[in-house]
């Protein structure tokens, strides 16, 4: 059984071959992109098992992702097919200065009606842990039931919990968002958030006063992202600022989040202290905005030690 078990939408990602506004893009390449799916392929890249729980379409798009997500590692024995529902598509706008923007086409998707019955408790119960996002229960309803169900089944067989807020507010509301991600904080023994989700969630800005909410809720860890500059953890008596890896070229900023959630998890499953779990998590995440495409940058282990400068890298 994996030892790390994560549920959510994965879609098709058309990544433009050039930059600039969409209207004038004529060729994309064809990729998968999905938090959660993500996150699993980086776990398995960095050495450790990982499931993934999910719906997709009966049709060629979904046969293709999770075609690609087994061929990466990810256990997909709890990903259902569904005959009545297409799978997700979103297109990525990049631009060469600025945020890159992206656009969903994955209204009444597939995934967006997994439900609590998709959940088997042994598969969850037998992870060390969990791990959701929250862009699965800004989906539908049903998805929302369902990551609570997946944490109700993890709590209640001691795997712990960890939650990357990933506030999408192309889905939802700033008021619901916190609202549900602020119900499901309470229940995770770990929460990942950034800058700007700190201020939606707790109504701070600093890293250290974002960390102190999340403490005062009960969680255990707090991990506040700040991009290039690196994180700042909070957990109990112990905090400190852990510095990221200047990058010279940014390619494509997007999926960096889900690969520094990956390190991170990856660092405490080695037995990792948590600093060095951080600076595990900042190089992968680092790491992955090195190259075109949500998951293609994400690196193994021996990958991460030449870039830390750990090991000689041998090219030729």
């Amino acid at each position: 059984m994996p030892e790390v078990v994560t549920l959510g939408e994965t879609m098709v990602l058309m990544n433009p071959d050039s930059s600039g506004p969409l209207k004038y893009v004529t060729r994309f390449t064809k990729q998968i992109g999905g938090a959660e799916s993500n996150f699993a392929i980086g776990v398995v890249r960095l050495g450790h098992g990982a499931g993934w729980i999910s719906r997709v379409g009966n049709d060629e798009f979904g046969k293709y992702i999770v075609a690609f997500i087994r061929g990466e590692g990810v256990d997909t024995s709890q990903v259902k097919f569904d005959p009545d529902a297409p799978t997700g598509l979103y297109f990525k706008e990049r631009r060469e200065y600025g945020e890159s923007k992206v656009y969903y086409y994955r209204r009444g998707s597939a995934a967006s009606r997994l439900s609590p019955e998709d959940l088997d408790p042994d598969y969850i119960g037998s992870a060390k842990f969990l791990h959701v996002t929250g862009i699965t229960p800004a989906l539908s309803e049903s998805c929302y039931r369902t990551v609570k169900e997946a944490i109700k089944i993890a709590k209640s067989r001691g795997v712990k919990v960890s939650l990357d807020p990933n506030i999408r507010l192309k889905l939802w509301s700033k008021e619901r968002a916190r609202e549900v991600i602020m119900e499901l904080a309470a229940q995770s023994d770990i929460i990942l958030p950034g800058l700007s989700e700190g201020a939606i969630l707790v109504g701070e800005r600093e890293p250290e006063k974002i960390a102190a909410k999340f403490l005062d809720q009960g969680i255990e860890t707090v991990v506040v992202k700040l991009g290039k500059e690196g994180a700042y953890f909070a957990s109990g008596s112990e905090s400190k600022f852990v510095p990221g890896y200047p990058i010279e070229r940014v390619v494509d900023p997007i999926g960096a989040g889900d690969g520094f959630a990956a390190g991170f998890i990856a660092g405490l499953l080695k037995g990792y202290s948590i600093e060095e779990s951080v600076k595990l998590a900042n190089a992968v995440g680092a790491l992955a905005t090195t190259v075109t495409g949500d998951v293609e940058g994400l690196p193994t282990m021996d990958e991460v030690a030449v870039f830390q400068g750990k090991k000689e890298g041998v090219d030729r």
